[in-house]
């Protein structure tokens, strides 16, 4: 295992400018991910860590050893794809061992490495099947005990869940977090999906137009989001404007709260769905527009003026609101302030959406 920084590099395609001058410094045996929309740049990175993208600019230490002009194979690091890239002439083993093999490991040595590998990942008992007579989760575990296979100093996984079903993306996420935590090795993972993100993560990297936007904690960023492109992105949230009057904070349904007990000197608040409660009254000053059934939730629209809200109640012993009810709202915990000006940095085009609004896409950049 061993930590990983990154000094001011960068990365264009072109014109088009995929990863600005960024610094990142990552612990040893910590799980970082990067998250954000697709032409974020997240990936670009991955690849320059793993050396398969050449950084324009910057330096890349793994361990405190500069990597940043070696090949792949010299880094040391293990690497998944979205894709799971096996191969597909090669039975399970062959394929955990591809790179032993390029490492000139002898075979006799390399055998008790893969069999290792494969009992980390369950799969011991399909050593002699080939790809395609495995599952979508099969195939991801063989992909991710030929990264370990290797004793990488650095594990980097790019969305390699993104392929499976929902459920069974579910059970390989607790497994992948269980396995890393045990290994103890540094990894860090790119995703678009918020929810993978908060649950494997030590530290989420929230990126945007190829800058880091926020950094921090899972609970942190999702409860204490400093910038609206980050209380947007990581899950749904309400962004509403707020009146500061006589030491107090108005809320837009007239509710009051002491400025000191969320900030002062913001012009907006985040509020998640879960955050408000319903409240029906034929003096509501809301009305519930629309409902959808979760299951373990329901989620609401609610309009109050000018403004459209989300609402989620959870827990099953919640009733089930009509589609035309009117409603007051009441808060469950205090809002988060987002100043008007938490903004993204932007690029040198003017033309680039403001914080809170998706990055364009860049297939190179991803």
């Amino acid at each position: 295992m061993a930590d990983l920084h990154l000094s001011g590099i960068s990365k264009s395609f072109g014109s088009a400018r995929a990863v600005e001058p960024l610094d990142l410094s990552v612990t040893d045996g910590a799980f970082v991910t990067l998250l954000g929309p697709s032409g974020c740049g997240k990936t670009t990175i991955l690849r320059m860590v793993a050396g398969i993208a050449t950084p324009d600019a910057g330096e890349i230490r793994i361990g405190g050893r500069r990597v940043d002009g070696l090949p792949p194979e010299a880094r040391n690091v293990g690497l998944v794809f979205q894709s799971y890239a096996l191969f597909p002439h090669m039975t399970v083993a062959q394929n955990v061992g591809f790179g032993l093999r390029m490492r000139r490991i002898a075979r006799a040595a390399a055998a008790p490495r893969i069999a290792a590998a494969l009992d980390l990942v369950d799969l011991g008992h399909l050593a002699a099947r080939y790809p395609r007579e495995l599952s979508g989760g099969q195939q991801q575990r063989v992909a991710l005990a030929r990264a370990l296979v290797i004793e990488p100093d650095l594990l980097l996984l790019d969305e390699p869940l993104s392929n499976l079903d929902a459920k069974l993306r579910d059970q390989l996420r607790e497994d992948l977090r269980a396995l890393t935590d045990r290994l103890g090795v540094t990894t860090i993972y790119v995703t678009h999906d918020q929810s993978e993100a908060m649950a494997l993560s030590d530290r989420i990297l929230v990126m945007r137009a190829g800058r880091i936007v926020e950094d921090g904690a899972p609970e942190a960023l999702y409860r204490r989001p400093r910038t609206r492109f980050t209380a947007e992105f990581l899950g749904q949230t309400n962004v509403v404007p707020v009146v500061h009057r006589a030491g107090r904070t108005i809320l837009p349904w007239g509710e009051a709260l002491p400025a000191v007990a969320f900030g002062v000197d913001a012009g907006h608040v985040s509020i998640r769905p879960e955050d408000i409660a319903l409240i029906p009254t034929t003096q509501g000053q809301a009305r519930v527009t629309a409902r959808t059934f979760l299951g373990a939730a329901v989620e609401y629209r609610v309009v109050l003026g000018d403004s459209v809200l989300r609402v989620r109640e959870t827990g099953s012993g919640v009733p089930l609101l009509p589609e035309v009810t009117d409603v007051t709202l009441s808060l469950r915990v205090p809002p988060h302030p987002l100043a008007e000006v938490a903004a993204v940095p932007e690029a040198a085009d003017p033309g680039r959406p403001v914080a809170g609004s998706d990055a364009p896409e860049s297939a190179a950049a991803e």
